[in-house]
C-alpha cells in the first residue's frame, strides 16, 4: 500500500520560508553596504536585501555561494533557493561577464 504523503512532501516549491512573507525590517544583521571602509573584505557582500554572496568551504574546498538568506529567530539563515560555485566556476563567470553584459545590452 502506498505512503501517505505528509504536508511537507505535497509541495512542488523549492524555496523556503522566504516565499512566505518578507523578513521583519526592525533589525537586519545583513547590512545595506556592498562597499566601503566598513565592509568585511571576506564578506558576506549583499546584492539587494537578504540576498547575499559569501564565501563558504564544503569538503575542504573553498566555493562561492550565492544565495537568498532570511530571519528568524533574529537569525540569519541561509534558503534554499542559491547556487554555489566552485573557484573555477566562478573565475568562468568572470570572464563571460563582458559578454553577458554586451548581450544585456549594457
Amino acid at each position: 500500500m502506498p505512503r501517505a504523503k505528509k504536508e511537507s512532501e505535497s509541495s512542488s516549491s523549492d524555496s523556503g520560508p522566504e516565499d512566505r512573507g518578507p523578513p521583519p525590517s526592525k533589525k537586519s544583521k545583513a547590512g545595506s553596504s556592498t562597499s566601503g571602509e566598513d565592509a568585511n573584505p571576506n564578506g558576506p557582500w549583499t546584492i539587494e536585501n537578504l540576498r547575499q554572496v559569501r564565501i563558504n568551504e564544503f569538503k575542504g574546498r573553498k566555493m562561492v555561494d550565492i544565495r537568498e538568506f532570511y530571519e528568524k529567530n533574529g537569525e540569519i539563515l541561509p534558503g534554499k533557493k542559491g547556487i554555489s560555485l566552485h573557484i573555477h566556476q566562478w573565475k568562468k563567470l568572470l570572464e563571460l561577464a563582458p559578454e553577458i553584459n554586451k548581450a544585456l545590452g549594457e
